[in-house]
């Protein structure tokens, strides 16, 4: 699992039977890279979130025929400054 903010949605207006309805949204690393991600949980712009990846992502949209290798597992709202 990684900790990553979301930076947006993303709107797909056509795509592949095996993405279903899902929500996107387009998430960043502490480095700025930019990934996309299914969105099961309603995580909005500027939330950190914890992303889970590869074949467990497919567990996590709620439904394993969703093709996805990147799914917002939940949304963040404190953890301690360990720093």
């Amino acid at each position: 699992m990684q900790i990553l903010q979301v930076e947006g949605s993303l709107t797909c207006t056509y795509r592949i039977e095996g993405m279903k309805y899902s929500t996107f949204r387009v998430v960043r690393d502490e480095l700025g890279k930019r990934m996309v991600a299914t969105d099961p949980v309603g995580a909005r712009e500027g939330n950190w979130v914890f992303v889970v990846s590869g074949s467990a992502a497919r567990y996590a949209a709620g439904d394993f025929e969703i093709l996805t290798d990147l799914t917002i597992g939940g949304i963040i709202d404190y953890w301690p400054d360990t720093e």
